[in-house]
């Protein structure tokens, strides 16, 4: 099983001690929010790119791909009604696929809650067609960088849209595209109201990214969600994407939460 980071873990360290950082605790993959680049996807060069690819494969990491794609943008909705709206945000998500191919990714997973959520007026099923509509503009790009975009569905305190898996489920029957596929969180799963490793068992034919945290926010092993069923259950349905170590809440400190997070994560395959 291969263990990633996301990289705004680090918060303000430069890359090089952050991807250096990483290595040294046991991942071998780093995930980039990419506003920890640029806030504008647009706005970062050729030579940034091969700058910053050049630092992780330096690190001897691997990138795995981009989350958080939307987040700290303006004029972007997944979700909206106004078509001008809708393709100048599909304009972004394919700036964005580029990146990832640039850096040596190829998964971008579709969070960014606030990008998203149900604007007044718009049903859930409706917010599915307009959201549907901005992924199939992406699919030719998507197709030609050999990327997927792993649609992420997220718990009542980020929002109001893509609830559950099987929101998501619903959501990537509508875009019809194997360069469409489904990212599991376990923070997220733990809103659902069944064992974590139910759901995963059931969408494992669409599962093609997953993010590992606890409920309270922190890394796994940090509060009171239980992996080994977890990791058993990616094992038995044969998962083969990454496993990404994804926080929010920062107080235990930095290293704290890189080192601890995959030391119980190797922990509980070591129990399996």
């Amino acid at each position: 099983m291969r263990f990633a980071l996301c990289n705004e873990t680090f918060q303000d360290w430069p890359f090089d001690r952050a991807f250096a950082a990483a290595r040294e605790y046991g991942y071998t993959g780093i995930e980039f929010a990419p506003f920890t680049i640029d806030k504008d996807v647009r706005k970062i060069t050729a030579a940034r790119r091969a700058e910053v690819r050049k630092q992780v494969e330096a690190a001897d990491l691997q990138t795995v791909g981009l989350h958080w794609l939307l987040a700290q943008t303006e004029g972007f909705y997944l979700t909206s009604p106004d078509e001008t709206v809708r393709a100048r945000t599909a304009d972004y998500l394919r700036e964005l696929v580029l990146l990832c191919r640039d850096l040596g990714g190829a998964v971008l997973v579709l969070g960014s809650p606030q990008q998203r959520n149900l604007l007044p007026g718009v049903s859930h099923d409706e917010a599915l067609k307009y959201a549907a509509d901005v992924i199939r503009r992406t699919l030719p790009t998507l197709e030609s960088c050999g990327a997927t975009l792993a649609v992420e569905p997220l718990g009542p305190a980020e929002g109001d849209f893509l609830l559950t898996a099987d929101a998501g489920r619903d959501l990537i029957d509508l875009v019809g595209s194997p360069h469409c596929r489904l990212h599991l969180d376990v923070k997220a799963m733990s809103t659902e109201g069944q064992p974590i490793d139910q759901i995963i068992r059931r969408h494992a034919a669409l599962l093609h990214h997953f993010h590992a945290n606890d409920a309270n926010r922190r890394g796994p092993g940090m509060g009171d969600i239980d992996f080994l069923p977890i990791l058993r259950a990616l094992r038995d349905v044969d998962y083969q994407g990454w496993v990404s170590v994804e926080v929010f809440d920062y107080t235990p400190g930095v290293e704290t939460l890189a080192r601890d997070s995959i030391r119980y994560l190797q922990e509980c395959l070591q129990r399996l």
